[in-house]
């Protein structure tokens, strides 16, 4: 792909190229044909301050556009929009580190780009994530949205010259007080991997009707163990919680993985990994499989396959699986996957219908 200027010579195809797609994340979702024509008059989107660009792929297709402005300034932001028809194709990620070569190309050498997006807008937040960006802040309540007649919280993301140099993510120290004097550089990693039967994967809101289906199936057996599984179950509850999941993972506070056959594509189970602690690193492996796939030793080969992305992605130095002391079954997995019992802690948790004490097993793995 690569960024095609913009000129006054265009402004129809512009026009058309506004007015036609929908942008349900921008401050202005539907821009009309007099906006438009206004903001071109008043040099927004040609001018000393500001650079457009056509994003045009590989086929000759104009399939978005990428506004650069503030170039007076040492840190110049962007606005970008991709075409709906051409929204899921990987083009956001391309057209960032197109602008980033375009920014910290020009001759005045400036410091840093920066963009914005709503907190709720989760692709773009992974785009920002895959390209070198860093989220440097969160605006409560600072994205006002007309036609909802609300307000959103704002993200910002950047990224410095000094790591564009260095192809490297420096991650913000947000607890800047004096004790804290622990950096750990968080790395990247992919958001999907296989083992021999499984597909394993970040969580999408395409896996809603999956996911409930497979809860509502399965909640007796579920009951058993999980405290989650006494919330709310209905198709609504389970896209709340998936959509918190998803922001979790993009952030790399919480890495929830779906499971899926390969030959079939079924929805087989849920594991992920939590409790993460980056400063060690260290994680947890949680995990449930839905009815019907018991005994067939999918939920050994995902832990097994999870346990190595953690050590070979994440740089993990210990991996856990801890337990209710009954839970057999779960017990089996981690001892058929090779983890060691470290200890029984007495008393240490509750029954997942929070009658009785419980003691908790705990599992582990070390990397060597």
């Amino acid at each position: 792909m690569q960024l095609k200027e913009w000129t006054m010579v265009e402004q129809e195809q512009l026009i058309h190229f506004m007015t036609t797609n929908t942008w349900p994340f921008h401050m202005q979702e539907n821009s009309g044909r007099e906006l438009i024509e206004k903001a071109i008059r008043e040099g927004g989107y040609e001018s000393d301050e500001v650079k457009t660009f056509w994003l045009v792929n590989d086929n000759g297709e104009k399939v978005g556009i990428a506004k650069i402005h503030d170039l007076q300034d040492d840190v110049p932001l962007f606005d970008l929009r991709i075409a709906d028809r051409y929204r899921g194709r990987g083009y956001g990620a391309s057209a960032l580190r197109l602008m980033a070569d375009y920014v910290f190309g020009l001759p005045e050498g400036k410091n840093r780009l920066a963009g914005h997006t709503r907190h709720d807008n989760l692709a773009m937040r992974k785009t920002f994530e895959r390209s070198g960006f860093v989220k440097e802040g969160h605006l409560r309540q600072a994205w006002f949205s007309p036609e909802e007649d609300r307000f959103y919280d704002a993200i910002t993301y950047g990224i410095t010259r000094e790591d564009y140099m260095a192809g490297k993510k420096t991650p913000v120290v947000w607890e800047d007080h004096e004790d804290s004097h622990i950096v750990q550089e968080i790395p990247d990693f992919p958001d999907q991997f296989e083992s021999e039967r499984l597909l394993i994967r970040m969580p999408s809101l395409n896996d809603v009707s999956d996911v409930n289906n497979a809860i509502l199936q399965t909640l007796p057996t579920l009951r058993q163990w999980m405290a989650w599984a006494y919330q709310p179950q209905n198709l609504a509850d389970t896209e709340q919680r998936m959509r918190q999941s998803i922001a979790d993972f993009i952030m790399k506070k919480d890495l929830r993985l779906h499971l899926f056959e390969k030959e079939t594509g079924d929805f087989v189970g849920s594991s992920g990994l939590h409790r993460i602690d980056w400063t060690i690193p260290k994680v947890e492996i949680g995990y449930w499989l839905a009815n019907g796939y018991e005994g067939k030793g999918y939920m050994t080969e995902a832990v097994e396959r999870i346990t190595e992305f953690a050590f070979d992605e994440l740089g993990a130095r210990r991996v856990e699986i801890r337990c209710d002391e009954l839970n057999k079954k779960s017990r089996a997995v981690a001892e058929r996957s090779g983890f060691e019992q470290e200890a029984v802690l007495k008393n240490d948790d509750r029954s997942a219908d929070g009658t009785h004490l419980r003691n908790t097993v705990v599992y582990a793995k070390i990397s060597q």
